[in-house]
């Protein structure tokens, strides 16, 4: 998220933008060019018992019970198996994406970018990383096969970026614009915009059937519900907490809850996400941010970035069972977690390092400097079929 000191200013932009922003605009798209969907649906998909009917064209549910079942530990799937192992990092103060070199811990290179990069986004069909130039109005495509950067795509206020489960679509969480700009895939050309009336849309998760997503809305301590297929708001609601701050959104395994970090109310929120209903809130940690799955679909790691700490939750024993702390301290806020599933990748926000943390013991493996104010790393390539977008939600 913005730093502190420029969040008023942040306010302010959200409001004038929204007294200019026009009607919503709406296209019928074509279906995204073919071999990106076909490739992710040709996957094995031996299903365990009858898993629930899907969004249209969405490959089929793996496992009904575990949403993850597809990220077991390097289980790569062809497309990016031989692509090297790198962490992208973009730096939104420096405009460069550092790549980290996970063998050595060493920074092997700088890319040059757009202005203020937030995001380094997997594409649906695993082949681009996407990195969301937020003011810049860019996204600047990389190649995770050589690791070479792309020409620019204008892309308005691609705050954060994220693709329906059935591949048709990308979903650019315009954040200022106050949008969910619904594009294609491939070309990002724009094919629906849809107005919202909350401030700040930034996270988001999909159901276990694809057939809607759960969006935070930062700067209004607000909850989307969205029709994935209907492109439609469906639901919306105000956090029952004075001055809310909802980050990231993340689905439990077997598809029940939703769970949103929330970085002022130091907790996450826990939500029916079928149902729709006020959320309770289960406190972590100073600064609550973002969500991570570990490899075996049993706990959910959770950076809590005013404290420097990590809460591990138990998704079995539902409670927290664990709390890491980072030597001398630090900002950790967005990642992921490597392929073997050994390694937790944090980029330290207000610090301008990067954390590596084992999964196993909670202790620091490497503290690696990049350039100033590193957001929404990306771990890659990773298990899975196909990208849903942020910094790696695979399925």
């Amino acid at each position: 998220m913005l730093p502190l000191t420029k969040r008023s200013k942040s306010l302010l932009a959200a409001a004038l933008l929204a007294a200019l922003a026009g009607c919503g605009t709406a296209d019928t798209g074509a279906e995204p060019q073919g071999g990106a969907r076909e490739e992710a649906a040709a996957h094995p998909a031996v299903t365990k018992g009858a898993a629930p009917p899907g969004l249209p064209g969405m490959p089929p549910v793996l496992d009904p019970k575990d949403v993850y079942a597809a990220d077991r530990p390097n289980n790569l799937s062809p497309v990016v198996k031989n692509f090297p192992s790198r962490v992208y990092v973009p730096n939104t103060n420096s405009n460069t994406v550092s790549v980290i070199d996970p063998a050595t811990y060493q920074v092997i290179e700088t890319i040059p970018v757009g202005i203020q990069p937030q995001h380094v986004v997997p594409s649906w069909d695993m082949k681009t990383l996407w990195v969301n130039n937020n003011r810049g109005h860019t996204l600047t495509p990389i190649n995770p096969a050589t690791g070479v950067a792309g020409d620019p795509v204008e892309v308005h206020d691609p705050y954060n970026l994220y693709f329906t489960p059935n591949g048709r679509y990308a979903v650019v969480m315009a954040s200022l614009d106050r949008e969910l700009v619904f594009r294609d895939p491939h070309t990002m050309e724009r094919r629906k915009t849809v107005p919202v009336s909350c401030y700040g849309v930034n996270h988001a998760d999909f159901s276990a059937d694809g057939r809607y997503f759960v969006v935070s809305c930062e700067f209004s301590g607000e909850l989307l519900k969205v029709d994935t297929e209907k492109m439609e708001v469906v639901g919306q609601q105000k956090l029952p907490f004075e001055g809310a701050m909802p980050q990231d959104v993340k689905i439990s395994p077997d598809g029940k809850t939703f769970y949103i970090a929330d970085m002022m109310a130091h907790g996450m929120w826990v939500l029916d996400g079928d149902k729709f209903t006020t959320p309770s809130l289960l406190p972590t940690g100073k600064g609550c941010h973002g969500l991570y799955i570990s490899r075996d679909s049993k706990e959910m790691y959770v950076p809590n970035r005013g404290e420097g700490s990590i809460s591990v939750f138990d998704f079995a024993r539902n409670k927290l069972t664990k709390k890491w702390w980072l030597p001398d301290g630090g900002s950790p806020d967005m990642g992921g977690v490597s392929a073997d599933g050994k390694v937790l990748w944090l980029s330290g926000r207000y610090d301008s390092e990067v954390y590596a943390i084992d999964t196993t013991t909670g202790r620091q493996l490497a503290r690696i400097p990049v350039g100033s104010g590193p957001h929404g790393l990306a771990v890659y390539p990773q298990p899975g079929r196909y990208s849903l977008g942020h910094t790696g939600i695979f399925r």
